[in-house]
Parts: C-alpha cells; sequence; structure tokens
C-alpha cells in the first residue's frame, strides 16, 4: 500500500513528533470508525448518508497521505452519484480492502523514524 511519505514527513516537521503522531492516531481511528459506518449505511441502504462519509474519509485520508484510500472513497461518492448500484458495491468492497491494507500500512511505519 502506498503513502505519501512526504505528506507523513511535513506533518512531523509541522507539528513535532508529538503532535504529528496525535493526528495519525486521531486520524485512523477515524478512518477505522467511519469505514464500518460507511459500509453499515450501504448494507442498509442509506445512500445519501453513505456518500456524507465516504466524503469525509476522502478528507482523513488526505491528511496523513493515504492517497489511494482518498481516491477510492471519491469513487464510492461518484458511484453514488451515477446510481450505479453494481459499481458500487464493487467499488465499496474495494475501498475496505484498500481501508484495512492502509490502516495496518500506517500502523507499521510508526515504529520508522520519519
Amino acid at each position: 500500500m502506498r503513502l505519501d511519505p512526504d505528506r507523513l514527513q511535513e506533518l512531523y516537521k509541522q507539528l513535532g513528533e508529538a503532535g504529528a503522531e496525535d493526528v495519525v492516531c486521531r486520524a485512523m481511528e477515524e478512518l477505522a470508525v467511519r469505514l464500518s459506518h460507511t459500509e453499515r449505511l450501504f448494507r442498509q441502504h442509506k445512500l445519501v448518508e453513505m456518500r456524507k462519509a465516504a466524503r469525509s474519509l476522502t478528507g482523513i485520508a488526505d491528511q496523513i497521505g493515504m492517497n489511494d484510500l482518498s481516491r477510492v472513497a471519491g469513487d464510492v461518492t461518484r458511484c453514488i452519484d451515477a446510481r450505479d448500484a453494481v459499481a458500487l458495491a464493487a467499488t465499496l468492497s474495494r475501498l475496505l480492502r484498500i481501508g484495512e491494507r492502509s490502516l495496518t500500512a500506517i500502523w507499521d511505519m510508526q515504529d520508522v523514524p520519519v
């Protein structure tokens, strides 16, 4: 999973080690919650709320350099806008896979000095 190391370095530069780690940890927690919430909204056929949840994933992922996750969350919103149920189901599955991999990758990077 590709992460934007420049974005992470910029966070560390701007906020210092403790501040950046706090932002990354809070973002990871929020991403995990919102990924689960997005999936639940899909199962409940609440597409308006699901679109909001997916858009929020985009912003959080961008903040910590998870470019792939951000891009696929945007794809989910476009599928909702296009009212393409088949594409939405496939793209949501991809979002969940990438989300899991991204969270694992960022977790693993916490042990690596930036």
